[in-house]
């Protein structure tokens, strides 16, 4: 029961900050969207920062079980089909993900840098073993260096996230910009049979 409850405010919480901003959503906001009192709340979060960091570190949970799910698949093939159709869904609503990122970073700078190592390991660790799998299956480069690959593309990643602003300055979104860089990635990567696979 308390899991449960702690995960229904983080979910709440998490939905209310992504939609609105972190800085602009109160404990009063989140307490009356839920129904709950206060004193619910603290019972499961010591302060907002609390809470901040728990919903962030369940992001890099959810991110982590999909990349698991997407393992379980028995062949190459199968599995970067589906990691290339989720990392669409996943990345088309994209507009409020800069006021999301500028409060972390200006308001909850070490919750920030805190979800930035957790998400740069957990996609380093996935890529790595994305890569082991195609390498065998011969649809990834047999002289491929797969853990300077991994650590690269995890790391492009990260600084992309800290520099939201300037990359939505120039006019382009999180979408297009996951999109692009998973394209370089994947023709980067791939072996001649793979590249028949990917076109």
């Amino acid at each position: 029961m308390l899991k449960t409850e702690s995960s229904n405010i983080i979910k709440t919480a998490g939905e209310m900050f992504f939609r609105l901003g972190i800085r602009s959503v109160s404990i009063d906001d989140i307490c009356h969207e839920l129904g709950i009192s206060k004193k619910t709340f603290y019972v499961y979060f010591e302060s907002k920062d609390v809470l901040v960091a728990r919903m962030l570190h369940a992001n890099v949970e959810y991110m982590t079980a999909k990349m698991e799910e997407l393992l379980k698949q028995h062949d190459f093939k199968k599995m970067i089909s589906q990691f290339l159709k989720k990392q669409s869904e996943e990345t088309k609503d994209v507009r409020r993900v800069p006021q999301l990122v500028f409060d972390l970073k200006k308001y909850y700078p070490r919750q920030f840098e805190e979800f930035q190592e957790e998400m740069f390991d957990m996609q380093k660790r996935y890529l790595t073993l994305y890569l082991e799998r195609g390498k065998e299956e011969g649809f990834v480069r047999a002289n491929l260096n797969i853990e300077l690959t991994a650590l690269l593309f995890a790391k492009i990643h990260s600084d992309a996230i800290r520099d939201l602003e300037l990359i939505e300055g120039r006019g382009y979104n999180m979408h297009q910009l996951s999109m692009t860089a998973m394209d370089v990635f994947v023709r980067g990567v791939l072996s001649e049979e793979g590249m028949k696979l990917y076109n």
